[in-house]
């Protein structure tokens, strides 16, 4: 069973950034230039990683994610996927990546054992897509999602953070994605975190609006019953659809009473809430010979010291990271 944090949330779900690097510059994410650059000593290593997987499956933890930056620049990341997939109690073992890369690991990121993928899609238009992304390819993204379906990590789910004036007039026709294929779709609200730089600012559009919008132009939102997830997402269905729908709200309806997750950064931090800057160094532990149970205590004490609920409402966005940095 899982552990429960102070306000009775069974914490089961690690998501772990392998990298703070990527190959795109998303404006809402990372500034032109990247992130500061870090010696590849000061990331952890993938022995490291595992060691922390270990300890947290003692602790009930099944349920994990590789997310970066982009994970699929990190050199043996397909040999990392095995290692964690070999450790016996982890049930499900996912990637978050722009998808961009991904025809070249699909089919050995499944052999591994990698369950599926989040892909990071926010517009289809070409041009919007090259603005977006600082100079990605919308064709490599949409090559990712089939090489990924192709592969069997299903279901593919689609991420697509919505900003106002940006790309929620698209909110329909990525909507439309679900009638002809078996994808989740999910709308994210713009969450203040990370300096996309050249004074990029962004409006987040609240789910309910764009719920509202897909309905009046495609047909009524049905709950959609037995959807696979570890996260926040409320799922429905259009009519007649092979996929589904999802709305994360962090800003308008925040689900901070079902948190069922904390965080390892690339450098070896643990991270109880990703708009909180509270963390705990687990790096230095693993690097003076840290036993399993030295690893636990770590997780333990960041399981107890997960906060109630983010202050965005108040203004207080977290100060000391950007998205890219933690893992999203």
């Amino acid at each position: 069973m899982p552990f429960q944090d102070t306000c009775g949330r069974a914490i089961e779900y690690l998501r772990i950034s392998v990298t703070d690097r990527c190959n795109l510059r998303c404006r809402y994410c990372m500034p032109a230039q990247g992130v500061p650059f870090r010696p590849h000593d000061e990331i952890l290593r993938y022995e490291e990683i595992v060691q922390v997987v270990r300890a947290a499956v003692g602790l009930g933890i099944t349920k994990f994610r590789l997310t970066g930056g982009e994970p699929l620049v990190r050199k043996g990341i397909v040999e990392l996927v095995a290692m964690l997939a070999r450790i016996p109690s982890v049930q499900d073992l996912a990637m978050t990546t722009n998808g961009t890369l991904l025809s070249h690991y699909a089919e050995a990121l499944a052999r591994a054992g990698l369950r599926r993928v989040n892909i990071s899609l926010d517009t289809l238009d070409e041009e919007k897509y090259a603005q977006l992304t600082r100079g990605g390819r919308l064709a490599d993204a949409l090559e990712g999602i089939h090489s990924a379906e192709r592969a069997g990590l299903r279901p593919v789910k689609i991420n697509t953070v919505v900003v106002r004036g940006l790309n929620d007039d698209e909110v329909v026709a990525l909507a439309r994605l679900t009638l002809e294929h078996p994808w989740e779709v999910r709308f994210i609200e713009l969450m203040p975190v990370g300096d996309g730089g050249e004074g990029w600012q962004g409006e987040a559009v609240p789910g309910a609006e764009v719920a509202q919008r897909i309905g009046a132009a495609l047909g009524e939102l049905a709950p959609a019953e037995g959807t696979l997830g570890n996260g926040p997402a409320r799922y429905y269905r259009l009519p007649g659809a092979k996929g589904t729908l999802g709305f994360i709200t962090p800003l308008s309806e925040h689900f901070c009473a079902q948190c069922n997750r904390i965080r390892l950064t690339a450098d070896g931090h643990l991270r109880p809430c990703l708009l909180a800057d509270g963390e705990i160094d687990v790096k230095a532990a693993l690097r003076r010979g840290a036993d399993l149970g030295e690893i636990q205590a770590l997780l333990l004490q960041a399981i107890a010291t997960k906060p109630d609920g983010h202050h965005l409402r108040e203004a207080s966005p977290p100060k000391g990271r950007g998205m890219s940095e933690i893992g999203g």
